[in-house]
């Protein structure tokens, strides 16, 4: 038996429960984990409160990151013992995931703990950094570079926003931060945005062009913010849109890409190939300060997890959750 959070859908309703839970309950695939880490992001607290169908299997252990120490392998890459990292691949979906104390995983969906992190910090970055990466990677594939121009970071307080600031602003770009929470502008200009916008600028339905403002953009909002974003960026930008915190609909027209040539890169993170994973995590390791994880991270613990979840939703939370699965 184990520490987890179960979610169960029957008769008697939709509901997500601390519990202790059997073994057996775990699929069978060739690696078992002991889970030392997991964390909060937007999908689990859909997953948790019901609020989205992101579950679509019961009953089943939520959580899309975890990282932990190998105890069973039938497999070659990895060996007991090894710490192990895993974000995304249905996990928490379809596929019990990190918000217990153990895991049964797919080989094939985890790499190793990359050098320079810990455990934790790993964690910290998790989901949210690791797609904050992969949208730094698609501004400068399709040529963005600081030379070019402001780029803008849309739902700047959350997770992916938070690293996005970070890593540009250590890349040596300028970035504008958009957010609901203006009154948090000095925690922003820590992570290096230097202008500070409310995203009441950009939430309402708007023009199909406007002035251009920015050279790039990193969108984890969606709906009409992203339409915004599209029609003011820079002839021959990139806008690399990776959430939907405003909504999955883009009320947007044609005219920003083919009357100013904008690109706009869907950026993927759940089913990314391994060889694109680990390409980020390198990158992390080499331009994200660790020392500013202490400034966008808070630890809670499981029994903790369910409530967290509410208040991210909520937007009353700032920055990246972990949660240690041990506590």
């Amino acid at each position: 038996m184990f520490q987890g959070l179960l979610i169960e859908k029957d008769e008697a309703g939709y509901r997500t429960s601390l519990q202790s839970i059997d073994e057996t309950l775990l699929p069978q695939t060739d690696v078992s984990v002991d889970v030392q880490y997991s964390t909060l992001n937007y999908k689990d607290a859909l997953a948790i409160t019901g609020k989205s169908p992101v579950v679509r299997q019961f009953p089943l252990i939520p959580g899309i990151d975890l990282i932990g120490t190998v105890t069973r392998s039938d497999c070659s890459h990895f060996s007991v013992g090894d710490t192990v990292l895993l974000n995304g691949f249905g996990v928490g979906e379809v596929h019990s995931g990190g918000l217990a104390q153990k895991a049964n995983l797919n080989s094939d969906w985890l790499i190793k703990l990359p050098s320079g992190f810990s455990p934790r910090q790993a964690m910290a970055i998790g989901t949210a950094g690791y797609t904050a990466m992969l949208c730094v990677m698609a501004l400068e594939k399709h040529g963005v570079t600081p030379e070019h121009g402001p780029v803008l970071v849309t739902g700047g307080n959350g997770g992916v926003g938070s690293f996005a600031i970070s890593l540009l602003a250590s890349l040596g770009y300028t970035v504008v931060a958009s957010t609901g929470r203006v009154d948090q502008a000095d925690y922003l200009k820590k992570l290096g945005a230097t202008e500070i916008i409310d995203r009441a600028e950009l939430s309402e339905p708007g023009r199909p062009l406007g002035k251009e403002r920015w050279a790039g953009a990193v969108d984890s909002v969606g709906s009409h913010t992203l339409a915004n974003v599209c029609a003011t960026t820079r002839y021959g930008g990139c806008v690399a849109a990776c959430g939907l915190a405003q909504g999955y609909d883009l009320p947007a027209t044609v005219m920003p890409f083919i009357l100013r040539g904008v690109t706009l890169a869907g950026v993927d993170s759940v089913m990314r190939p391994l060889a694109d994973r680990e390409q980020a995590w390198q990158r992390l390791a080499e331009v994200l300060d660790v020392s500013l994880l202490d400034d966008i991270v808070q630890e809670i613990t499981l029994a903790e997890a369910i409530p967290a979840a509410e208040k991210l939703l909520a937007g009353q939370i700032r920055g990246r959750v972990v949660v240690n699965t041990n506590k």
